[in-house]
């Protein structure tokens, strides 16, 4: 605006302004529930021609919030979700409570008691910012309308900036409602990105030049940043092995030569061992919190660069020997920049001993999880399910996670190998239940053309079942696949192992039948009496989501089953049973 031009106002209400404003940022979609339809979807209504956001409805507003988180998650845009006043907002915790865990931006909205009224015990009154302000970057009630511009721009600048995450902007009834001479929208500034201190680059490139046996391990903010093709580079050019986090998953695609695995909680047996061989470990965008760096042993003579772009994060869990405060991508290319500039030489011999055991691995849970397959016994071992799904789905797959028992075999690779890129979903370190059954339908919203599997265990599923007809609504071609065990597995195995064999609370007797559940909100479905029916159940799937049918795979689980490094990080023995590939 020039110096001096008085700038255009319109007359509109509050939620105008708020839609107004979404469409400007490109904002695709409202994931949630009305209660007052003129408390923002009128305004949705009126603009979803023009550009404007879809209003898309579920059957719990928990929902609308992980389905943010997912659809953010596979495309790096923001999504919104509502929620209306008291219940609605409370509803919305645990998906924003995820989506901060998983530094992962969303805009969040909210309804608030008049301002006439505010404070006298309204209905539905809440303390919405109480509840909200400890689990988003920013949460703040508007209060006068003209501010409405203002403040979407700054909690959108401040969703995508710095680590990102969730933020909370919420309205009083009246002032949604109301009709104001509000001013334009201008975009927020969302590119900013921090570079890395030349000084920490160069005491960097020092460690790794000095190491014999450099590994790369990738985070949550490695994805976030987009910085994947960046690190892969790196790997290639200098011989370094990658390992991943579960929110650092696909941002290297795992047929890369130097990938081998995920770490923590989610090893297996061969990324253990490069874990354990390495002499420097380089974070890029993780905390390395307790499931994924908790097991690191201190007596080892390891040493550490984190690359990290939150203050707060830096040395939280490991003491870093090298810190280098930025965006993940424009470090690892500065860092790739400085080592190319000395000629540092290939790890050659390390580069191969690790592509040659990367290729034993692979071959040892193939042959691992198909004879599991060829005894044709019921109920399923994870591995042989997993493996299945693997092979069937292939190339071109979303594969959205749950974290229970069973269904963390797709988290072992490599029973489980996410193919390409940006494919993998997973949820952040608090693991609402859920999030990936219900996630998968906002992976579809961003990838229609491509295939959308979730993995989950049946105590999971059950938590989200309301959520079918929503995806039924909207066409969603995706396929759940439901490892049955009738329990929460993961609970009852350490009831089993643990607690002298007391069962509590953990069994589902007699339990549902999934697929009659399904198919009642609209879904198709198989349940597997044999293995020798899984491959043909998931290629019905497939034939069914590709006519926007939703549908769900019942397969009977071995709960008792586990990989030997899942035995070890719980404190126990592994059984003569688990596998240890």
């Amino acid at each position: 605006m020039a110096i001096g031009q008085t700038e255009t106002k319109r007359t509109m209400t509050g939620w105008q302004a708020v839609v107004e404003a979404l469409r400007a940022e490109g904002v695709p979609y409202v994931f949630g529930l009305p209660g007052d339809p003129g408390h923002l979807y009128d305004a949705v209504y009126e603009l979803e021609q023009d550009g404007g956001p879809r209003a898309v409805g579920v059957r719990y507003e928990t929902s609308g919030a992980f389905l943010a988180m997912a659809y953010t998650r596979v495309t790096g845009k923001l999504a919104a979700c509502f929620g209306c006043p008291g219940p609605g907002i409370a509803n919305l915790v645990p998906g924003v409570l995820e989506a901060f865990s998983g530094c992962t931006p969303m805009l969040v909205l909210g309804v608030r008691a008049s301002r006439q009224t505010n404070g006298m015990g309204a209905f539905q009154e809440t303390d919405h910012i109480g509840m909200m302000k400890p689990i988003t970057k920013w949460a703040t009630t508007v209060e006068v309308a003209e501010r409405i511009p203002w403040t979407i721009r700054r909690a959108i600048q401040l969703a995508y900036t710095g680590q990102p995450g969730p933020v909370y902007v919420e309205l009083p009834a009246d002032v949604g409602l109301g009709t104001f001479e509000i001013g334009p929208y201008t975009k927020a500034i969302t590119g900013a990105r921090p570079g890395a201190n030349a000084d920490d680059l160069l005491r960097a490139a020092d460690l790794i030049a000095a190491a014999k046996r450099p590994l790369l391990i990738t985070g949550g903010g490695c994805y976030l940043s987009g910085a994947g093709n960046a690190v892969a580079e790196l790997s290639e050019r200098f011989g370094i092995p990658v390992q991943t986090t579960p929110a650092g998953r696909s941002s290297v695609a795992e047929t890369h030569p130097l990938f081998c695995g995920v770490v923590g909680l989610y090893r297996t047996t061969f990324p253990k061992q490069v874990y354990e061989a390495s002499d420097l470990i380089i974070t890029v965008g993780s905390r390395m919190e307790e499931f994924q760096g908790g097991f690191l042993d201190p007596g080892q003579p390891k040493q550490v660069i984190q690359i990290e772009i939150d203050d707060f994060e830096i040395g939280r869990n490991w003491v870093p020997d090298v810190t280098i405060q930025s965006d993940a991508r424009l470090a690892v290319e500065a860092l790739d920049g400085i080592l190319q500039d000395r000629n540092l030489p290939r790890f050659d011999g390390w580069a191969m001993e690790v592509s040659e055991g990367r290729n034993l691995a692979i071959a040892g849970a193939r042959a691992d999880s198909e004879a599991a397959m060829a005894s044709n016994e019921m109920p399923m071992t994870g591995k042989s399910i997993v493996s299945e799904i693997n092979r069937v789905f292939g190339h071109d797959t979303v594969l959205v996670k749950e974290n229970g028992g069973q269904d963390l075999w797709v988290y072992y690779w490599p029973y489980y190998q996410v193919l390409d890129q940006n494919c993998c979903v997973a949820p952040a370190e608090q693991t609402a239940m859920g999030y990936g059954i219900i996630g998968a339908m906002a992976a579809k919203l961003a990838e229609p053309n491509k295939k959308v599997v979730s993995t989950s265990g049946d105590g999971a599923f059950q938590m989200s079942i309301h959520e079918l007809g929503t995806a039924v609504q909207n066409k969603l071609g995706i396929t759940w696949v439901v490892m049955n065990d009738n329990s929460f597995g993961w609970v009852q195995w350490i009831q089993r192992r643990g607690h002298d064999n007391r069962i509590v609370a953990t069994s589902f007797e007699p339990g549902i039948d999934i697929v009659a559940t399904a198919k009642a909100a609209g879904c198709d479905g198989i349940r597997v009496e044999r293995p020798d029916q899984l491959g043909a159940a998931l290629e019905a799937a497939i034939a069914a989501n590709e006519k926007g049918i939703p549908f769900v795979v019942e397969v009977p689980v071995d709960q008792s089953h586990h990989h030997a490094e899942f035995d070890r990080y719980h404190g126990f023995e592994p059984l003569a049973s688990s596998a240890t590939v």
